[in-house]
């Protein structure tokens, strides 16, 4: 797991005027810790709490309502149900796995998308999900059934 300076995570708050309570430290830094799993609220809350005992699930829901308010983190729904928090700011698409849940970032060219019919809407979010199946579940599921890759 990739450590990440506080100091950073710090400067990177308050650039945003956001006050760097110990709390919003340590989320930022899970965020940045496990940025590839797009976490839920649950998922930080889940691994925080047991450093911060007073740390409370409202905090937690606060601090990244914040941090997305504020351009740190975008949130993201793949399956219409529970919320995630991706780091990946810039335009960019997203795989995921139907299999094992794995969800890989990808670079999208956004002004290569057609949107027709669309010309007088304002478009305030776009999100590019393809979901499937990954190549190691594919090649999972090949030796479970003796096939040869």
């Amino acid at each position: 797991m990739e450590t990440y300076d506080i100091n950073q995570i710090k400067a990177e708050l308050e650039t945003k005027g956001i006050r760097p309570s110990f709390q919003r430290l340590k989320v930022m830094e899970y965020l940045h810790q496990h940025k590839n799993t797009h976490p839920t609220a649950e998922e930080i809350y889940a691994a925080l709490a047991p450093e911060i005992p007073t740390l409370s699930r409202a905090t937690i829901y606060n601090t990244l309502h914040s941090f997305s308010e504020h351009g740190l983190v975008n949130c993201m729904s793949l399956d219409g149900i529970e919320t995630r928090y991706d780091m990946w700011i810039e335009h960019h698409g997203h795989f995921r796995c139907e299999k094992c849940g794995m969800i890989r970032n990808f670079p999208v060219k956004l002004g290569d998308l057609q949107m027709d019919g669309l010309e007088h809407y304002e478009i305030k979010h776009r999100n590019i999900i393809f979901t499937g199946i990954c190549p190691d579940c594919t090649n999972q599921t090949k030796l479970e059934k003796g096939d040869e890759q």
